[in-house]
């Protein structure tokens, strides 16, 4: 008999698997960031940054609790750094991603990783012991009728 013949839809494990690929694919989206800014079609409403050529004043850090309610950029990452802009001379926040946010997404997503595989490897394992099972009975089946 062929392999899924016999009975309608989708093996029984493509089911598992298409719910394990469907929550992975969520767990990435959640992660990512929003881009808060939105863009338009006049440059005064732009940030200088954007437009012209800027030097960073101040390193990426985290928000405080007080820029976090008042400064719009830190919505996105929680992270700001402090900007110079060189031709208007004015300074503003501009939303970073800092190396320590960065290393928590690069865990988490090994971690998510690794439990995919894992949860694979024991599909694989628990489908070996049925085949060796069903080997083991047509074997015993051919001896009997001997």
């Amino acid at each position: 008999m062929p392999a899924g013949g016999g009975r309608g839809g989708l093996p029984q494990g493509s089911h598992l698997c298409w719910l394990l690929c469907a929550f992975t694919l969520k767990l990435c989206q959640a992660e990512a960031p929003e881009r808060a800014e939105k863009l338009s079609v006049s440059t005064s409403n732009l940030p200088c940054w954007l437009v012209e050529e800027f030097v960073v004043a101040e390193e990426c850090a985290p928000c405080s609790n007080f820029q976090a309610k008042t400064t719009p950029e830190c919505g996105s990452t929680g992270y700001v750094e402090k900007i110079t802009c060189s031709s208007s001379k004015r300074n503003e926040f501009k939303s970073c991603r800092s190396a320590l946010m960065e290393q928590h997404l690069f865990w988490k997503f090994e971690g998510a990783i690794v439990g995919v595989a894992l949860v694979f490897a024991c599909l694989v394992i628990v489908r070996q012991r049925q085949l060796d099972r069903k080997a083991l009975e047509k074997v015993r089946k051919q001896i009997e009728s001997i």
